[in-house]
């Protein structure tokens, strides 16, 4: 395993408390260090999605469960990752140093990141490293979004709520390659590139209503959730499948309502109501990674950000309107190892 041996600190985006977005400030911390399964990936690029608008905020307060009650166990944020192997630990076998790689881990907004082994992957041969980074978390949420909890087959009609977003312009692709009919629902001016995904049609959402147009659906992916779920069961077939991935729009106790109404309803009706947790795991990165080789699949970048500028990128994804996915470039010249 290879050492370093100068310049023990890095560049990194860091919040000590939950707070407001533009707390975040860029420090010098120390590198970290590896245990025997993990690797540390000089970073290149990363990518941030709503949780970790949610994180840095400590809200809703159910976010604290994973990430501290208090304060933040982890200061730095970002989850998706895109680098190059600088060093791995004695128990790792499955990636040796200078590798290009894409993958979750936490702290993805520094010059350097520990990452497990399992939730790593080779990047896709077709990608950069910056476009390689927007894919991590949002892909395999849609992946298992409609792979695992839709099971969605060739045939059916699938409604995307959100379908410029982050997760919502991966979902339009994979359910295009399952073989489905695909409707998005999305802004009139993200209209074309949904269609450019692949999506069979476009519904503007501040013109027309995915739930009083008499459509039926099969399975309903809602990446919004924005409307009340009597009007998304309205717009689903009798047998159909709403599958939740949001939680936001509500607050407080109207939150927790949102949040597991559709999981106690769904045991009494013929529909199936289901959450879900997106795991990272080597083997569905690979998947995805053999989905955008073969011309399936492909990440659309809205906005580029530098490392100084992560609260500006937070605040956008925080306001619900982003498209595609918000990428930070990073540029680390770190120490020289051995």
């Amino acid at each position: 395993m290879k050492t370093l041996n100068t310049n023990p600190t890095m560049s990194a985006v860091v919040h000590d408390h939950y707070g407001p977005l533009n707390q975040l400030r860029v420090r010098e911390i120390p590198i970290p260090t590896i245990a025997a399964g993990q690797i540390l990936v000089r970073v290149h690029a990363a990518s941030l999605h709503a949780g970790d608008c949610m994180c840095v905020k400590g809200s809703p307060g159910i976010v604290r469960i994973a990430t501290g009650l208090f304060r933040p166990k982890n200061r730095v944020p970002g989850f998706d990752v895109a680098g190059v192997v600088d060093a791995v630990g004695k128990d790792v076998t499955h990636f040796q140093p200078g590798d290009q790689v894409f993958g979750t881990c936490e702290g993805a907004c520094a010059d350097y990141a520990v990452v497990e082994e399992d939730r790593l992957a080779l990047k896709p041969t077709t990608l950069s490293l910056q476009e390689a980074a927007a894919v991590p978390t949002s892909g395999l949420a849609a992946l298992h979004g409609l792979r695992d909890a839709g099971q969605l087959l060739p045939g059916q009609d699938i409604l995307i709520n959100g379908a410029a977003g982050g997760v919502g312009h991966f979902a339009v692709q994979i359910a295009k390659s399952y073989g489905a009919r695909v409707t998005g629902v999305c802004s009139a001016g993200n209209a074309d590139m949904v269609l450019g995904l692949g999506a069979d049609q476009v519904l503007d959402y501040h013109t027309q209503d995915f739930a009083a147009d008499g459509a039926r659906f099969d399975v309903i992916f809602d990446n919004v959730e924005n409307r009340d779920l009597a009007d998304c069961r309205a717009a689903l077939k009798e047998r159909g499948t709403y599958i939740a991935n949001s939680g936001t729009g509500a607050t407080g106790l109207r939150f927790l309502v949102r949040l597991f109404k559709p999981l106690l309803l769904s045991p009494f009706i013929r529909q199936t109501l289901k959450r879900y947790v997106s795991i990272t795991t080597r083997r569905d990165l690979e998947c995805l990674k053999d989905l955008i080789d073969a011309g399936k699949l492909r990440p659309v970048i809205g906005n580029t950000f530098t490392l100084a500028e992560v609260p500006d990128a937070l605040a956008l994804i925080d306001t619900g309107h982003s498209r595609g996915k918000s990428i930070i470039n990073l540029k680390t010249p770190g120490p020289q190892v051995e």
